[in-house]
């Protein structure tokens, strides 16, 4: 008979799953913009433009010289143009994340109206903070409140040093101060497993996927070609521009969506085990259900990965659908529960 899972086998089980699914990123995002080399060197079946992309993989792995025949040299000619494309993608990306990383929280708590707060504008929400922190044994984080009349909360931050977190006002006013202590916990969990990192770059970084394909549409569809080279690199720019939209509004937003049910299921384990009760955080959740839609993040979905429930719904027990950023509440209740 098999033994029930402990809080410590849940947390390791999804963050293996986590490194599994940021993993996915780079790995989709290659495969695509090589399909899509392939099949601009497939399409244009020139032979002058072949020669371009197999040299420009022999520049650098000359020593696959002697492995090139006429069957392989559409592969070699992709990989040549991949290659040639993705290290100028991969370079603003970076740059972008790096960007995101240091100013996304900034960002998050300005999308979701919040104000801070210190210990004499609301003793309640305060100390509790301070106390999970100490109980967590990380760094008291800024705190935040959002007014509105709905159940819901989030952390973000670059590092324990430098994390936030944000409640609305009809959590502090609907929860017993357990329950309360404990979703502060759950958010606590975010800050401690790194998950505030991780959002930042989801939430405000992989955008620039969709803003470098919009780029690419308009530069290159407002330029004249002038000569037969021109015009094969401007397919091959077409064929590139449709993998980065099958990555943005496709790939990358199921990949996120994965990432974040699995961080919420590690969250709910990890708070269970600061606060050492896990039915608190289960009854906070049940409240929760009812009603977790923050209305000023409706014009920004994708801040839903980092709350603790989806703010883009009105409430359900049993919410869940492809698009919802979280696990059902009820499922996460059961987990808690048997815990």
């Amino acid at each position: 008979m098999s033994q029930p899972l402990t809080v410590y086998d849940h947390i390791t089980r999804n963050n293996l799953k986590t490194a599994f699914l940021v993993l996915m990123f780079p790995i989709t995002l290659s495969v695509l913009v090589w399909i899509a080399c392939y099949g601009a060197v497939r399409v244009l079946a020139d032979n002058d433009f072949m020669m371009d992309g197999v040299v420009l993989w022999l520049r650098w792995f000359p020593g696959t010289t002697e492995r090139l025949s006429e069957n392989n040299a559409y592969f070699y000619a992709a990989s040549g143009y991949w290659l040639y494309t993705l290290m100028p993608l991969f370079s603003i990306a970076l740059g972008w994340m790096a960007i995101s990383y240091f100013f996304g929280d900034k960002m998050m708590l300005e999308f979701a109206g919040a104000r801070p707060i210190d210990l004499n504008d609301n003793k309640k929400l305060y100390r509790s903070v301070q106390n999970v922190a100490m109980a967590a044994g990380l760094p008291m984080p800024k705190v935040y409140e959002i007014k509105d009349s709905s159940l819901n909360a989030f952390a973000t931050g670059h590092s324990p040093k430098t994390a936030s977190i944000a409640v609305t006002t009809g959590l502090l006013e609907k929860l017993k101060p357990l329950e309360l202590e404990a979703v502060i916990a759950h958010e606590m969990a975010h800050i401690g497993n790194r998950d505030v990192r991780l959002n930042l770059l989801i939430i405000t970084g992989l955008s620039v996927f969709g803003f470098l394909a919009e780029h690419i549409r308009v530069r290159f569809w407002t330029i004249g070609c002038r000569n037969k080279k021109e015009n094969q690199l401007q397919l091959l720019i077409l064929f590139v521009m449709i993998a980065l939209m099958i990555f943005h509004f496709f790939i990358a937003p199921l990949l996120r969506l994965a990432i974040s049910r699995t961080r919420e299921y590690a969250a709910d384990a990890t708070g269970a085990r600061i606060t050492h009760n896990p039915g608190a955080l289960a009854d906070a959740l049940m409240k929760i259900s009812t009603d977790a839609r923050v209305e000023v993040l409706d014009r920004q979905p994708v801040m839903g990965t980092a709350c603790i429930a989806d703010p883009s719904h009105k409430g359900g027990l049993m919410l869940s659908s492809l698009s919802s950023t979280h696990p059902p509440i009820g499922q996460r209740i059961r987990r808690l529960r048997a815990m």
